[in-house]
């Protein structure tokens, strides 16, 4: 079979909330890779793929080695594996891209897929307002800063990023199921003004959680993927069009 699909898909999230259902989704999601390898020319992974991750210089968080295993297998094997970081594993140095052969990517990207102009993204701190994460991604960015953390025993840093890392979910985590509409969705009014200064045939993002297909215009659809905790979806494209799939579960897409 030749391959010729591109495939799309976003947080994760392992570790959370514990090892036992995290070990669950993973092993769920290196199902759903082998259910696609034989058809994906590309992957990509738009970021929040672990709940948190910070490289030491000789340390890496434990666990997670069937999903690590499994991409080194599909990119070994031929098949382009794109990482984005997000807000959840943005401390992703060498490790990552040297050890699985992914492209590390760290901010958003504008590809041409077979004729189509795409705009991606993991999606945090864009659109209006937000200001007080936008300020914390800055620090959390700053290589001093990342030094000053990687100055903590992996013990107690990761102790303490993963205690920081629950609380932020769970302050989200209403947010993550209801569709608060066209005006009032950050990301669909980030793709708006994008798309007032270029055009975009799909604009995709992670990080919302909510499976989103919005029609943006005649010709412009926005993604959002979902998630792997709740939602259990990714996108694929086929060369001609998109098309947002549930993964063994029930369809939750919202399509608007």
């Amino acid at each position: 079979m030749k391959r010729t699909k591109i495939f799309f898909a976003s947080d994760f999230h392992l570790g959370a909330p514990n090892y036992e259902a995290s070990l669950v989704r993973e092993k769920k999601i290196v199902r759903w890779l082998d259910s696609i390898k034989d058809e994906a020319t590309e992957i990509y992974l738009l970021g929040d793929v672990f709940d948190f991750w910070f490289e030491y210089k000789r340390a890496i968080p434990k666990g997670y080695v069937r999903l690590q295993g499994k991409i080194a297998e599909l990119t070994d094997s031929g098949i382009k594996i794109h990482w984005f970081i997000g807000n959840h594993d943005m401390w992703i140095f060498d490790y990552i891209p040297k050890e699985l052969g992914v492209n590390l990517i760290r901010t958003e990207v504008e590809r041409e897929l077979n004729g189509k102009s795409f705009f991606i993204g993991h999606g945090d701190g864009l659109g209006p307002g937000d200001h007080g994460y936008k300020f914390i991604k800055k620090v959390f960015r700053n290589p001093f800063c990342q030094w000053l953390f990687a100055r903590l025993h992996p013990n107690f840093g990761i102790g303490l990023a993963n205690f920081f890392s629950r609380k932020s979910r769970a302050a989200t985590g209403e947010q993550d199921t209801v569709f608060y509409g066209e005006n009032k969705e950050m990301l669909i009014q980030y793709c708006k003004d994008k798309l007032s200064k270029k055009k975009y045939d799909y604009l995709i993002f992670g990080h919302r959680h909510l499976p989103i297909d919005f029609q943006l215009s005649e010709t412009t659809r926005y993604v959002n993927i979902g998630d792997w905790i709740t939602y259990f979806t990714y996108a694929v494209f086929d060369g001609e069009s998109l098309e947002m799939v549930t993964f063994e579960g029930e369809d939750r897409i919202i399509r608007g």
